[in-house]
């Protein structure tokens, strides 16, 4: 049993398909689907699913990207849905910050406030976060520290192999390993993966981002975590099989929903 703790399946690319989609990794041994909150406007559609899939679950919460819709109003719409089982995926990204200084500083100072304020949500509402981080692991970490993100906890959604964040993993964090780790440039995943605590990592997709070999240029679907597990497997010289009892034992510790799932 696999369970895929980040996967987008309210994205417009699955309108057509979804059944199949939830039915094929069903078929492969993907029990369970966490839908990540990266912005308001798909949130419809991802309770939707969750309230007609027994196996799928949401989560709520603003992207960086999309900083300027955080709503602490909506979130308190959606936060006490059964379903609604994490906060995010908040974080912080400093990928595609202006080039302008004043801007940057600006966007750095913004992004950083609702990031916090969704740490702070979610210490209020008692779920986990999920965070997104991309080239802000310093600023991230201290976040996470300073604010005490650990009375919750989360994952570092698709884990970007920085050894700065290895010590969250001693305050109630798990490492989201996804389609990366099968990318023949992912040698620096490749390389830290075995320092990762092993009761603290999680398998997800990010579907339908982030194919793994051998699918890599296709649409991204949770089916594709079995990729993810042999080359855990490969890399960890441990089975498959142990691959998916631990990261869905990991899954259960920190997202208590999925432990009615079988």
């Amino acid at each position: 049993m696999i369970i895929d703790t980040h996967c987008h399946l309210d994205n417009k690319q699955y309108y057509e398909d979804i059944h199949n989609v939830i039915s094929n990794a069903l078929s492969h041994g993907v029990k369970g689907f966490l839908i990540p909150g990266a912005d308001f406007n798909d949130l419809p559609r991802a309770v939707e699913l969750a309230e007609k899939y027994d196996e799928v679950f949401f989560a709520v919460g603003i992207h960086p990207y999309d900083m300027d819709m955080y709503n602490e109003e909506m979130m308190e719409k959606y936060v006490n849905h059964p379903k609604c089982i994490a906060i995010g995926e908040c974080g912080l990204d400093y990928y595609r910050l202006p080039e302008d200084e004043e801007e940057k500083l600006a966007n750095i100072k913004k992004q950083k406030e609702v990031f916090i304020s969704q740490i702070e949500f979610a210490k209020k509402v008692k779920k986990p976060l999920i965070v997104h981080i991309r080239d802000a692991s310093n600023d991230s970490r201290q976040i996470l520290m300073d604010y005490n993100a650990k009375e919750v906890g989360g994952v570092l959604h698709c884990y970007n192999a920085s050894e700065h964040l290895l010590p969250l993993a001693e305050h109630n964090f798990y490492f989201g390993i996804g389609g990366v780790l099968t990318f023949k440039n992912a040698k620096k995943l490749v390389e830290v993966l075995p320092k990762i605590p092993k009761d603290k990592f999680l398998i997800e997709t990010d579907a339908p981002y982030l194919t793994p070999h051998p699918h890599r240029g296709e649409r991204n679907e949770p089916y594709y975590t079995v990729f993810v597990s042999k080359k855990i497997s490969e890399l960890l010289q441990i089975s498959e099989e142990e691959v998916e009892q631990i990261t869905t034992d990991n899954a259960k510790k920190l997202f208590k929903e999925f432990s009615s799932l079988s």
